[in-house]
């Protein structure tokens, strides 16, 4: 099957410059050449046959090739960019049997341009480096697990101090819901007190207050409060008289 032509770039303005011969090795300048009075100016169309890489360049009009320069790698001796400046670069150009060459120089008006062609140049030798490289043919290994396959995983974890190797000595927590226990109503608690003061022997001495022959009993469990009660310690039976009552 016979290579179709692709087209790499297109830059629809390009000039064209004869330039003198070199001199030195140093390389060529722009600075040498007539840069205002331009020799030629037309399309660059940088095109791509199989391996085969060529720069055209022909007539933006009626697409007549003014010249082509095929190359073989970039950069290399088919193509050059001058010492002096990134827009100018000097090319080999051949006719189609290639018994005749000529250098000329080429320019864009707009640095862009001259970068376009840098990548594009770069681009397609990069491909044509990767597509030359061996292929690696060997199958793929199937890593994967197959129907009905397990595997088994032995893990040694590190066991933490006060734990046992037995579940049955393993410490159990109290299962609770971990809230407090609700307060008593307030009917409970005076019927508890009321008890309280029912059954303990200590506390009915205290309101055992009768009198055994006008002599008031148990003054020593009154404490401090003796002490606001009247001349006479007797407490009397009869209600007639209030000069024996403690006065508050």
């Amino acid at each position: 099957m016979e290579d179709y032509e692709s087209i790499i770039l297109v830059k629809n303005e390009v000039f064209v410059f004869k330039i003198p011969p070199r001199q030195t090795n140093r390389g060529y300048r722009a600075a040498d050449w007539n840069l205002a009075g331009p020799d030629w100016s037309g399309r660059l169309r940088l095109v791509a046959k199989g391996q085969r890489c060529a720069l055209k360049l022909e007539d933006k009009n009626n697409g007549e090739l003014f010249g082509q320069c095929p190359i073989d790698q970039y950069p290399g001796p088919a193509i050059e960019a001058v010492s002096d400046s990134s827009r100018y670069f000097v090319i080999k150009i051949q006719d189609e049997n290639g018994s005749r060459s000529a250098f000329i120089g080429i320019g864009f008006s707009d640095r862009s341009d001259s970068f376009d062609l840098n990548v594009a140049l770069q681009d397609h030798f990069k491909w044509l480096k990767k597509s030359d490289e061996p292929q690696d043919l060997q199958p793929k290994l199937d890593l994967g697990f197959k129907d009905g396959q397990t595997i088994k995983i032995n893990m040694n974890i590190a066991k933490k101090e006060g734990t046992s190797d037995s579940p049955s000595r393993a410490r159990t927590k109290p299962v609770g819901t971990g809230f407090l226990p609700p307060p008593p109503s307030v009917g409970s608690r005076i019927q508890s007190s009321t008890k309280a003061i029912r059954t303990s022997p200590d506390e009915s001495s205290l309101f055992d207050v009768g009198v055994d022959n006008g002599v008031s009993q148990g003054s020593s469990d009154w404490g401090d409060f003796t002490g606001i009660t009247t001349s006479s310690t007797r407490v009397p039976t009869s209600t007639s008289s209030n000069t024996n009552w403690v006065q508050f």
